[in-house]
């Protein structure tokens, strides 16, 4: 009698088995390799990640103890003990760095006295030295964008490049003339008339209320240079055809011919009937 192998169903299986549990093995071990991997390079990078956010040393003690002495009189009733917010009072100021705290405090829209949908800029509460260190101190404890330093505007030689600039970035909001305009919901893109360099440089690094973040990713140092540049020649521009009519466009050049011009030809028209 003749042997015949098996060729039953289990003699099948088996090999297809083993194909299944060697490619899940497999596919196991390299996503065991990829998770160690990526633990490993992000334990590495969350030192540079931390020193990155801080965004430089800390500044003088002297200057810091100063700034927390005045953080706790006017502050700490919004912006908590750790700066870490209160709620429905103030935001949490972690990271927001010396850049907005220099914004918003030097404009005057902090300390604020209610919250509107709005903050206007009015006289501010502290001088620069106190605002300084106000900042520093918060820089010290949450970190976030520095304040500019250096030559903030550049030379002439880069008011074309910042004229493009605004209007490509600044100008939808703030007008073309850098005199502000209305925006949704009761707000409005503030006049740029009373900023000063280092208050245009923080506005852009920290983006106060509806206004983007312009970090230096996006716009470069140097471009940040020509847009403070052109903004600052354009109040130092003359009129000389005349009244400026605040620079805001050709709406109330047309009140101004309506108003004046069809007026006065009403009045001369209503003259010569009463001449006749």
């Amino acid at each position: 009698m003749t042997d015949h192998p098996s060729t039953g169903k289990g003699s099948t299986r088996r090999p297809r088995l083993k194909r299944r549990l060697s490619g899940t093995l497999a596919l196991a071990l390299a996503l065991g390799a990829v998770g160690v991997g990526y633990s490993t390079v992000a334990a590495a990078a969350a030192p540079a990640k931390a020193a990155a956010a801080s965004d430089a040393p800390a500044g003088d003690p002297i200057e810091i103890r100063k700034g927390r002495q005045l953080y706790e009189q006017g502050c700490i009733t919004c912006h908590g003990k750790n700066l870490q917010g209160v709620q429905d009072r103030g935001p949490s100021l972690l990271g927001v760095g010396e850049a907005a705290v220099y914004f918003q405090v030097a404009t005057g829209r902090m300390p604020v006295a209610r919250q509107e949908a709005q903050v206007e800029r009015k006289p501010p509460k502290y001088d620069e030295d106190e605002t300084l260190q106000i900042a520093a101190y918060v820089q010290s404890i949450g970190g976030g964008p520095r304040l500019p330093a250096g030559d903030l505007r550049g030379d002439d030689s880069n008011l074309a490049e910042g004229g493009e600039l605004f209007r490509l970035n600044c100008a939808s909001c703030h007008n073309f003339a850098g005199r502000g305009g209305a925006l949704s919901a009761g707000k409005y893109a503030p006049s740029l008339d009373p900023s000063n360099d280092r208050t245009i440089w923080t506005a852009m690094l920290s983006g106060p209320q509806n206004m983007p973040v312009f970090s230096d990713n996006q716009i470069p140092p140097e471009q940040k240079q020509a847009i403070t540049n052109y903004i600052q020649s354009l109040k130092a521009e003359r009129d000389p055809g005349g009244s400026s009519i605040g620079r805001v466009g050709p709406v109330p050049e047309g009140l101004v011919i309506w108003i004046v011009g069809i007026g006065g030809l009403m009045l001369t028209i209503l003259w010569i009937g009463a001449k006749s």
